[in-house]
């Protein structure tokens, strides 16, 4: 079955606010993947924010991270995932303290937890997981034939243990749609280019 070429991939990311370093990294990674899909990247509401349960039920990945504490809205969003049969990968913080609560949440969660040691580690582990997701589901989010091969080369990398450089920046530390000219035609108005 092919998707809608129109349709965003829909990535959830379950993280507190303590995490942002590693929120601004995961909004990065993923709009450098080199497809051509339009992606739907919803996370953890900041203060003032509302929670998108419709974007979570609807996620294509539901990614959850987790610092030294469980912290709202990421138990209500875990659950939610959990009741909507979301595909749910989660990943652990090493290295820092957990509060009592964080401590219990892991306890009974019930969750294979993938570690991670900081922001660029986070990055390389979620970059080879949607990586492998897109080729298994390849025929879903009609890949074509470059991008297969770009996603292939792009595991072949890492697995000879070429090391990525140090993301910089901000400003994907929040929900965001990325579209890619390739795939996506306005229904109004025009493309901007801001690279010209």
């Amino acid at each position: 079955m092919s998707r809608n070429a129109h349709r965003p991939v829909v990535i959830y990311i379950s993280a507190a606010s303590d995490l942002m370093a590693e929120r601004e990294a995961l909004g990065r990674i993923i709009a450098t993947l080199p497809v051509t899909l339009v992606w739907r990247i919803v996370q953890t509401p900041t203060a003032g924010e509302s929670l998108d349960l419709e974007a979570l039920q609807a996620a294509d990945l539901h990614l959850l991270v987790m610092g030294g504490d469980i912290r709202a809205p990421v138990g209500l969003e875990w659950r939610v995932s959990r009741r909507a049969r979301r595909p749910l990968v989660a990943f652990l913080k090493e290295g820092i303290p957990r509060t009592p609560a964080g401590r219990v949440f892991l306890q009974e969660a019930g969750i294979v937890w993938r570690p991670f040691t900081d922001a660029a580690d986070l990055s390389r582990r979620v970059q080879r997981l949607l990586a492998e997701h897109l080729l298994r589901h390849m025929t879903r989010y009609a890949l074509t034939p470059a991008e297969v091969e770009r996603l292939e080369g792009l595991l072949t990398e890492e697995e000879k243990g070429e090391k990525e450089e140090a993301l910089e920046g901000e400003g994907a530390g929040r929900s965001a749609v990325v579209l890619s000219r390739e795939r996506f035609v306005p229904s109004e108005g025009v493309t901007v280019d801001l690279n010209s």
